[in-house]
């Protein structure tokens, strides 16, 4: 069994985590409502040279500061794949809502351990709000708009509010798992990729429930809501490691998995 990381280690991993988002935002800020072309990737996501540029600052951060770790980035693949300390980078989680002018995107920064997630940022470089997580210690959220690290109680689906990125990630047969449990919960709404889950680790949502996340879209979510008292699993209700599925369900507070696993059809 792989020994535990040592304090002196988690605290480095953490300066390297906020220097690689910091170098991120560097990028992200100055071209945000800039007026940027966005060009199709083969799956027909957009992306554009902020997402690049992006993820090549944080590339350069983490390989000066953690030279022996692999990377794991959306925009150029990975590295060191047989590394036990692994980085997931996005540099843009929600690049449609960068490029029409939203802040509801964020930059994520993972850190996997034999394939499971330990550590995680989640950075808004436009409203300066932060929320990081790391071994040992509750979520953090640092921000000038106000909120607190902490997932609100909701013992019942009928009073939860339930988000999702887009109705049009799913196929039909998910889209008509996920109506279950739309049908099930107080209020449904659209929109916000990474920035959602932030909101549901600062008490103000209940449910996520989305599908086709990539290792890098989810990475540092599971340390930023779990170190803030909820839960991230798959449709089945299993814990997410490299290798699951895509789908991904994140709840508040924890009475509320074992429901929408049921509604799921896991």
């Amino acid at each position: 069994m792989a020994a535990s990381p040592l304090p002196g280690q988690i605290a480095a991993w953490i300066a390297a985590a906020e220097a690689a988002a910091d170098a991120a935002a560097a990028v992200v800020r100055p071209l945000f409502r800039s007026g940027l072309a966005a060009d199709l990737k083969d799956d027909r996501s957009p992306v554009t040279e902020a997402d690049r540029a992006a993820e090549e600052a944080m590339r350069a951060v983490l390989a000066r500061l953690c030279p022996g770790h692999g990377i794991i980035g959306e925009e150029f693949g990975a590295t060191g794949a047989d590394a036990r300390f692994r980085w997931a980078l996005d540099p843009i989680d929600g690049t449609r809502a960068f490029i029409t002018g939203r802040p509801l995107f964020g930059t994520l920064v993972g850190l996997l351990d034999g394939g499971v997630p330990i550590l995680g940022v989640i950075d808004q470089p436009v409203t300066g709000e932060r929320w990081l997580a790391a071994p040992g210690r509750p979520t953090e959220f640092r921000g000038p708009l106000g909120g607190r690290a902490g997932c609100r109680a909701c013992g019942a689906l009928q009073r939860a509010e339930l988000s999702c990125t887009s109705p049009l990630m799913f196929p039909p047969d998910e889209y008509a798992r996920w109506q279950r449990l739309a049908g099930a919960v107080g209020r449904v709404s659209f929109g916000g990729d990474c920035y959602a889950y932030g909101l549901l680790a600062l008490g103000q949502i209940d449910v996520i429930a989305e599908a086709d996340l990539k290792i890098w879209d989810w990475a540092a979510l599971v340390p930023v809501i779990e170190g803030a008292g909820g839960r991230v699993r798959d449709w089945r209700g299993d814990p997410l490691r490299e290798g699951s599925d895509g789908r991904a369900l994140a709840v508040g507070d924890p009475a509320l998995l074992a429901p929408a696993v049921a509604l799921l059809g896991g």
